[in-house]
């Protein structure tokens, strides 16, 4: 029974995070038509990682850590009315944190600006600044936002707090186009525009979530109460989770920071790389993470251990059941993923094969990074989130060091719609000239450094926390003891997809991907439910039913 409501609420998750990711990807496609690899794409992603970064650091992730194990053991002790004070209290800490960061982010624009883009100058520079202040206001409803979704799931009711997200696409979409097709096509002009359609997003993702929290949280009242003993847990905890979070947007900054100091358009296209590279994180790894947290919160890891380890195997499958075959194509046939999703307007072939080589170094590290989802919330539920934190420090030095390593040698070479072409010397170890980085035309390679830093930095992160997490509880294996299996039936799929490629290249990618996705994917169904994986044949019963 356990396995069967938690492969539910994997899926009520995941549900969720599909519908809000192909919002994602349409907000994406609709940059990509309207921006291309331009310098103010650069500005607006670069302007977008401050919200992002503090949505993440107070949000989320923390809050998943430290309220969630907190909120949920009083639940199951029968007493709610204290759940809702516990929660009431961390909602009034989190609105006057975020109030404060807010307020600095708007008058310390223009350095911070400084800081995380330290390669822009120009107009580039003075549109990221106009861009952070209008973006940062939204901070305050994006961190309450993520409050609501620990609530939502300490109750159980998933779907609601991960599909919200889409009004947050939608309303970024509506404004975008809406500028585009009745007041002007000016970059600088459309980045301002959606800068504000991001904001009222934010509020919506919010607004839309309230009701039902309060009609669940009884005994909710905003007070910044730090005298009961639940709070006060959560508020201990809260520093090493924030800590490790805080090192994981120290390297999300470290790619913006890194970006900026390649050739124009290397920002801008690197998120679109990214956007890809987070759906089967937030899909298949957050989703089952997710779900599996209040369970684990609630396991005696001394009377139950077995049941622990049941539970982080069976995640670990079922992540890596669908990760394994989606990095497979990503590095296989990535032209085609990138080209149906983005490939329109100001963005082309060339555009698209940048994403691709990009979305191919980061996506070597896909499988660790969605593994690790999983035992980071396993440390969580056993009360340590030091351990995370620790590893995460390291992580990051590692992947920042392989990038630099890497990133300015690969700067040197551009991609044209004949190939690729050497543009300066190799090997090289600082960025190229400002006035040749600002110049546009030549679209560089560097950004890839940024991908195959990340993938060495994951590999470690997997590694370390499987290790330390065996000798506390036992062996988790990579992929729940299927990997095999899994590896068997991708490399059939990898077989159909290019026995099929050459039929497909005449066509646009849009047209191609289905031709080529499709029987590879379905390829790859029929032989893992031969080899006897019952993820497979779970998706045949769910597709049925659906």
């Amino acid at each position: 029974m356990a396995g069967s409501d938690s492969r539910r609420n994997s899926a009520l998750v995941a549900g969720g995070i599909l519908l809000s990711r192909l919002s994602g990807l349409a907000r994406e496609r609709a940059l990509a038509h309207y921006f291309g690899g331009s310098a103010a794409l650069d500005a607006f992603r670069a302007a977008l990682r401050i919200p992002n970064v503090l949505q993440n650091l107070l949000g989320e992730g923390v809050l998943s850590a430290t309220m969630i194990p907190v909120y949920s053991r009083l639940l199951a002790d029968g007493e709610e009315e204290e759940a809702g004070r516990v929660a009431g209290a961390i909602a009034a800490l989190l609105a006057l944190v975020a109030g404060g960061l807010v307020l600095l982010g708007v008058v310390f624009a223009a350095p911070i600006a400084a800081v995380i883009t330290p390669g822009f100058t120009g107009e580039t520079r003075e549109l990221t600044v106009t861009l952070i202040r209008i973006l940062t206001p939204g901070i305050g409803f994006l961190v309450l936002s993520a409050w609501c979704l620990g609530v939502l799931n300490s109750h159980r009711r998933f779907f609601l707090s991960y599909v919200a997200p889409v009004l947050w696409n939608v309303a970024q979409i509506a404004v975008l186009v809406t500028v585009a097709l009745t007041v002007t096509t000016d970059e600088a002009d459309l980045a301002i525009a959606l800068a504000w359609g991001t904001f009222a997003g934010s509020v919506l993702q919010f607004l839309v979530q309230l009701p039902t929290v309060r009609s669940l949280a009884r005994g909710l009242r905003l007070r910044p109460d730090t005298s009961r003993p639940g709070v006060r847990e959560a508020v201990r905890a809260f520093g090493p989770v924030v800590l490790g979070r805080g090192v994981v947007q120290v390297s999300a900054w470290l790619d913006t920071l890194l970006g900026s100091l390649l050739a124009a358009g290397a920002v801008g296209l690197l998120g679109f790389a990214q956007t890809l590279y987070i759906l089967p994180v937030s899909l298949f790894g957050m989703s089952v993470a997710a779900a599996e947290l209040p369970e684990l919160s609630s396991t005696d890891l001394g009377a139950e251990r077995e049941t622990l380890l049941e539970r982080l195997s069976g995640g670990a499958r079922r992540i890596a059941f669908f990760v394994v075959p989606t990095v497979a194509m990503y590095v296989v046939v990535g032209d085609l993923v990138v080209g149906a999703l983005f490939q329109s307007g100001d963005f082309g072939v060339v555009e698209t094969r940048v994403v691709w080589a990009v979305l191919g170094a980061y996506s070597l590290g896909l499988v660790a990074t969605t593994q690790s989802r999983l035992l980071q919330n396993a440390y969580y539920a056993i009360g340590d989130a030091a351990t995370p934190a620790r590893t995460a420090a390291i992580r990051v030095v590692l992947s920042a060091t392989v990038a630099l390593l890497t990133m300015f040698s690969l700067d040197r070479l551009g991609m044209a719609q004949t190939g690729l072409r050497f543009l300066g010397d190799i090997p090289a170890f600082s960025p190229l000239p400002a006035d040749i980085r600002s110049q546009g035309g030549v679209l560089r390679l560097g950004a890839v450094g940024l991908g195959l830093g990340s993938a060495v930095g994951s590999w470690f992160e997997y590694t370390w926390l499987r290790r330390r997490l065996t000798s506390r509880i036992g062996r988790v294996p990579l992929g729940g003891g299927a990997l095999a299996r899994i590896a068997s039936a991708t490399g059939v799929a990898v077989l159909v997809a290019l026995l099929l490629g050459p039929l497909a290249d005449p066509l646009h990618p849009l047209a191609a991907a289905p031709i080529v996705l499709g029987p590879a994917g379905l390829a790859y169904l029929l032989t893992a439910r031969r080899l006897g994986l019952d993820e497979a044949s779970d998706l045949r019963r769910l597709v049925r039913r659906g």
